[in-house]
């Protein structure tokens, strides 16, 4: 697998090329950039083309996440996200649509190749509705994205509309054969496992995951990769021992093996205002040891 990094672990601080430096320095030969205004801004030209200068300048594949908030003017690092691509609110739907193409026009000048996209924010329900604007919301993006070298990414969450088997539906009846997968694992951890019975033991929610995945295991491109308590979406470090996080990653690193060779293996971690550029890179480079990169 290819060693990568978000820049999540940066969303407080502009985005930079000295930060981007840091994340290579500490072993990333991919990177995903975050689409967030006060991060990276999308629609500022000048923004845009340092970005740009920096990734067609370097050896390094540069993925865009697709943004999270509508209104940034006062963001900090506990405003929720608020764009969602399958709302029951129509205006609210074409508001982040039209959101999400500003940044993928981003690529006109970055060389990115994916876009991983959110369908739905944190109580969404699978529904027929919830199907519907799925498939019209990846359509038109779709649409968008091909003319500018972009695949599309579809990102498993908490929610009950982007579990791995509904995405995959989605993209089945959609007929999406060009659609890829973002296998979020911290995401994963945070589902219901199956409990032991007397006849089989017990399966834990990530390996249920993998095996809802496993079907399309040649489309993911991505493996999102980062740890919590089984509570909470803490994006924790996946090699710390000192904190909380409870992923099995003697069982990842053996899953490691059956996803393709060219999956990039996606750091993203938790940002703090203010985080040491030194640490990120010696956190990187422990973390993909830790995983065997």
């Amino acid at each position: 697998m290819r060693p990568g990094i978000a820049t999540h672990v940066f969303l407080q601080q502009r985005l930079t090329p000295a930060l981007l430096d840091t994340l290579v320095r500490g072993g990333a030969s991919a990177i995903e950039v975050f689409a967030a205004r006060h991060h990276f801004d999308y629609t500022d030209r000048a923004a845009t083309q340092e970005l740009a200068n920096w990734f067609r300048s370097s050896n390094v594949a540069a993925a865009l996440h697709m943004p999270l908030f509508a209104d940034e003017t006062h963001w900090t690092r506990h405003t929720a996200p608020t764009l969602n691509l399958i709302s029951t609110n129509k205006s609210t739907r074409i508001e982040s649509m039209d959101e999400v193409k500003r940044a993928l026009e981003s690529a006109e000048q970055v060389p990115f190749t994916t876009c991983t996209l959110h369908l739905g924010l944190k109580d969404d329900q699978w529904d027929t509705r919830a199907l519907d604007d799925s498939l019209t919301a990846i359509e038109h993006l779709k649409a968008f994205a091909g003319p500018l070298g972009i695949k599309l990414l579809l990102e498993n969450l908490t929610n009950d509309v982007a579990t791995p088997a509904h995405l995959i539906e989605i993209a089945n009846i959609g007929h999406f054969n060009t659609i890829g997968f973002a296998f979020d694992l911290g995401h994963a951890h945070l589902g219901q496992s199956v409990p032991e019975t007397r006849d089989k033991p017990a399966t834990s929610a990530l390996e249920l995951a993998f095996a809802a995945f496993a079907p399309v295991a040649a489309r993911v491109a991505t493996l999102d990769i980062h740890d919590n308590n089984g509570v909470r979406d803490e994006h924790i470090w996946p090699h710390l021992q000192s904190v909380s996080g409870s992923i099995d990653w003697t069982f990842v690193r053996r899953a490691l093996a059956t996803l393709p060779p060219d999956t990039i293996a996606n750091l993203e971690l938790a940002h703090e205002f203010g985080e040491d550029p030194a640490d990120v890179a010696k956190q990187s480079a422990a973390a993909f040891q830790h995983l065997g990169l």
